[in-house]
């Protein structure tokens, strides 16, 4: 053990570690260099085709590059070490393949998303910023990876969809959208009185929100309730902005039918006591 140890030259051993380490870290400084110069660069041309393409497309098409580039880099950073460590990089992939074969059928989820990811890009399924329903999600799409896709609920929680569980998508984001208002009347008011009132209110609000595409319109007696007759409310309105609309017609026709002396009917409770 001492003379195998004595026949060590420590100093040929340091300097060969010193060089690797050297190396190792040239290679890591190399990589951050080159992929923030990437970044930057793609950041720079999908910014000039945001004029060619909707900001949301091109967030989209921004992260799905920056992800590509992140993959390529780190492949050849693997094989630069590789390289470093005299590993024969041919007979590792030849080896690879024949590991990649044996764990191909337990890779079938990650392929499946990568694939399903590339057919949602080329389709324009959703954008960046799209609010979306998918896999039983409801949000706005923050990022669409090749592997993930990442939606942002209304109640700030990020979720991470895998791509292959994106069967069906809901997207709510293209074109106009619905604003749908349902208000009660009680059984005694004259319904062609309160239609009359309720589209006043509806052209009035029309005047005031440019959010408001068409309509709204009183379309008529939409159902018979309990204790009061629904009439119901329907617009079309931009993006996004069916419900800051649906908000403000639901004040301006509480306030209308109040100052007009209808009353929006609402459940009674009476208690009935028994004296024995």
């Amino acid at each position: 053990m001492v003379d195998w140890l004595e026949r060590i030259d420590w100093a040929e051993l340091l300097m060969e570690i010193g060089i690797i380490a050297l190396k190792l870290i040239a290679i890591v400084i190399v990589y951050f260099i080159v992929k923030s110069i990437g970044n930057r660069a793609i950041e720079r041309i999908f910014n000039r085709k945001k004029n060619e393409m909707s900001t949301g497309r091109a967030k989209t098409l921004e992260s799905i590059a920056k992800n590509i580039l992140a993959y390529f880099l780190l492949f050849i950073f693997v094989g630069f070490v590789f390289s470093i460590f005299h590993f024969d990089i041919t007979t590792l992939l030849a080896g690879a393949g024949i590991v990649g074969l044996a764990i191909g059928f337990g890779a079938q989820g990650l392929v499946s998303d990568v694939v399903t990811g590339f057919f949602i890009l080329l389709e324009q399924q959703i954008d960046v910023g799209d609010y979306v329903t998918v896999a039983g999600k409801d949000g706005v799409v923050e990022e669409v990876g090749l592997r993930t896709t990442k939606l942002r609920g209304f109640d700030g929680t990020l979720h991470f969809v895998p791509n292959r569980e994106i069967t069906n998508v809901s997207n709510h984001s293209r074109g106009n959208m619905r604003a749908l208002v349902d208000i009660g009347i009680s059984y005694d008011t004259d319904i062609d009185t309160a239609t009359q009132i309720l589209q006043q209110v509806c052209e009035q609000i029309a005047t005031e929100d440019e959010n408001i595409v068409e309509g709204p319109n009183v379309i008529g007696v939409q159902a018979f309730g309990t204790s009061e007759i629904v009439l119901r409310v329907i617009g079309k309105t931009k993006n996004g902005e069916q419900w800051a609309v649906e908000r403000n017609l639901r004040q301006a026709i509480k306030e209308a039918l109040q100052q007009n002396g209808i009353d929006i009917p609402y459940p009674h409770q009476v208690n009935i006591s028994k004296n024995v």
